[in-house]
């Protein structure tokens, strides 16, 4: 049994700001948490959903005991998992009885192969080895991970690494599993496989708390639905409320799609007739020898002697996780040095050095590229040059467009995961560039985001600019893209 009784919570960064600035924020910031109460039943499955940031993985970092034990902050309330109160126990005895899957699974690892790392829990619990040998060969054989054993982590494609991550958790028989957004940067197939896995844990009776946007592959699973807003439950609605909810319902509560629908079944051309081409010609690039194991046969991942993409469009690019979606796109922007593919744009060729000038890319781990102490300060550096006064009330317009004006002044990193990713976009916008590139800029973001991401795209199209973007996400296809190039 959880409970969660009256329980509010507020980050250190955040209670810092406000007694700098001597003033309550009017609406959540961070994911702070308002009078929570919530009862999970044990074998239950429930989903939190709802806008980026409104607290869904503060609750399942309060479950886990991350709060307050690594994040520190303002706490009241009680957190109660099997009768115990989790914030005055130690992470190791929680970790006993729960476990999670994170976003990016990477972040969870502390091996370097996969055996290895199905085996740390239970050696790090000291448990005897032949029955950390027997679970292990339980959790391989339940999910079906022959084929990824002895393997290099850094080997794996993103959907691997997720199912790693959710055997690493399964071998410790934890009776409650905790998601948060596991499928954010996964393709529909691999999503799929993730239902499998997760269907496996319910059929176990396990209790299953997951925070996720992309809910159309969790829908018939769940028994209930927690949707929250600005840090307080607005809603917690049964099985049998959620299968009589309309279409319409679906999206007045502010939630993605709730059916199922692959990027492949999407009609849409590559390349017209009609289009002024933007052509990749002898593009070529390969990983050291070893590093995708897979492709050692092959050799190029990225292997194109001429593509025309359409100018002034919105193109998007979609395969399955590990097919090289990300690479190409380093290539086209200058980032692999290797790759010595050109690209003829409006009657001229840019090499990898001129194309820098040319493309910007917003990429899939947008912690990458985010520099400064301000949230303003990101996209005024993004500016082209001009007076400091026109730059901060352009860059205030552009925050403005993304909902993020409140969070000018924050900084980057305590933003949350969709926050951070509408702020990358912002640096697009602001960069001027001609040719703009994203990586699953949809990754970790509600409806209405997703829709104002949309929305900004067809923008950048009005204004001229091309757009080319790697995605996963079918109501983002379906929203604005005009044009649709697999990757096999």
């Amino acid at each position: 049994m959880i409970e969660l009784k009256n329980v509010s919570f507020r980050y250190a960064s955040e209670s810092q700001k406000m007694l700098e600035e001597e003033q309550a924020p009017t609406e959540n910031v961070g994911g702070r948490l308002c009078d929570i109460n919530l009862t999970i039943a044990d074998g239950s499955f429930v989903l939190l959903t709802g806008p980026s940031g409104c607290g869904k993985t503060t609750i399942l970092r309060l479950l886990n005991g991350l709060i307050p034990h690594y994040y520190a902050g303002e706490i009241s309330g009680e957190i109660l998992v099997n009768e115990k109160n989790v914030s005055e126990r130690e992470l190791y005895e929680t970790a006993c009885s729960t476990g999670t899957v994170f976003q990016n699974p990477r972040s969870q690892f502390f091996n370097v192969d996969t055996t290895s790392e199905l085996a740390f829990t239970c050696e790090n619990r000291g448990m005897d080895a032949n029955e950390i040998r027997r679970r292990m060969d339980e959790t391989v054989h339940s999910f079906g991970l022959q084929k990824l054993m002895d393997r290099s982590i850094f080997q794996l494609s993103d959907g691997q690494k997720q199912k790693i991550a959710c055997a690493s958790i399964d071998v410790g028989r934890p009776d409650i599993i905790l998601l948060d957004e596991p499928s954010a940067n996964l393709d529909y197939g691999t999503t799929m496989q993730l239902r499998e896995l997760i269907g496996i844990w319910k059929a176990q009776g396990k209790t299953i708390v997951a925070a996720e946007h992309r809910i159309f592959y969790l829908w018939d699973l769940i028994d209930r639905a927690v949707i929250l807003r600005d840090g307080s439950i607005i809603k917690d609605l049964t099985r049998k409320e959620l299968s009589e909810l309309s279409d319409e319902d679906i999206t007045h509560l502010g939630l993605r799609t709730v059916h199922s629908e692959a990027p492949s079944d999407i009609s849409l051309p590559a390349f017209t007739q009609e289009d002024v081409p933007i052509t990749l010609q002898k593009f070529k690039f390969a990983y050291r020898r070893g590093m995708f194991e897979r492709r050692r046969k092959k050799g190029y991942i990225v292997n194109i002697r001429q593509l025309n993409i359409a100018q002034s469009r919105i193109t998007a690019i979609t395969g399955y996780n590990g097919v090289g979606k990300t690479t190409l796109l380093h290539c086209l922007c200058g980032l692999e040095k290797k790759c010595k593919g050109k690209i003829r744009y409006k009657g001229k060729n840019y090499n990898r050095r001129k194309r820098h000038n040319l493309l910007f890319m917003v990429m899939q781990d947008v912690n990458h590229q985010l520099f400064t102490e301000s949230a303003l300060e990101e996209v005024v550096i993004s500016l082209p040059k001009g007076s400091e006064e026109e730059r901060q009330k352009k860059a205030m317009q552009i925050l403005s467009k993304l909902d993020l004006a409140e969070f000018a002044q924050r900084h980057p990193m305590s933003l949350s995961g969709g926050q951070k990713q509408r702020l990358a976009v912002a640096c697009a916008i602001a960069s001027g560039r001609e040719i703009l590139l994203f990586d699953e800029p949809t990754s970790g973001l509600d409806y209405l985001h997703m829709q104002q991401t949309a929305d900004l795209l067809r923008e950048l199209k009005e204004m001229g600019k091309t757009v080319i973007v790697v995605t996963h996400d079918s109501e983002l296809i379906r929203s604005c893209c005009d044009r649709k190039l697999v990757i096999e």
